[in-house]
């Protein structure tokens, strides 16, 4: 009976690591400079902005910021306008990130939210490795179709599309 706990354990251990040497790569190649709860400094959302927050510390979900909301395709494959307490709904933490600059501007594209919005209230054949919340965020922000899988995979795109090092920093809450 112990013995698959074990296993368990052993895999969990190293799906870790594997995240953790992950990061450091990304921060060694100049992709990300900060993540996702590295950066205290909150920063206020503009639309077209990338935006993310944690699935239980170990998945994160994206969309794109509208403005008074985010653009998600939800795992019914439908694409909606949140509200951003909706966003993280069923989803750990209480923070929603944004990505920006080394001076905590966003990082927007100019069509990013005009994409978004078009394709609100449509939906997707979703899967979670083929065609999942990062694929459709980066199609708002570069027009491109592409299978992302990974987070990991987002966050080197977006270094390449604005050519610059990506900081997460928590979302500015205004009331």
């Amino acid at each position: 009976m112990a013995v698959p706990l074990i296993w368990l354990g052993v895999g969990v251990g190293s799906w870790l690591v594997g995240q953790h040497l992950r990061q450091q790569d990304m921060r060694a190649k100049g992709v990300v400079a900060q993540f996702p709860g590295e950066r205290a400094i909150a920063v206020k959302a503009k639309g077209g902005a990338i935006v993310c927050c944690g699935i239980y510390g170990v998945f994160d979900h994206s969309g794109i910021w509208l403005d008074d909301g985010v653009a998600e395709l939800k795992g019914n494959g439908l694409i909606r306008a949140v509200s951003a307490s909706r966003f993280m709904q069923n989803r750990s933490g209480d923070t929603i990130f944004i990505a920006c600059d080394s001076s905590g501007k966003p990082l927007i594209d100019p069509l990013a939210a005009q994409r978004a919005s078009a394709q609100l209230f449509s939906y997707r054949d979703y899967h979670v490795l083929n065609n999942n919340c990062h694929r459709f965020s980066w199609q708002c922000i570069s027009g491109e179709n592409r299978r992302i899988t990974q987070f990991a995979t987002l966050n080197h795109l977006m270094a390449e599309h604005f050519q610059q090092t990506v900081y997460w920093h928590p979302l500015q809450y205004c009331s």
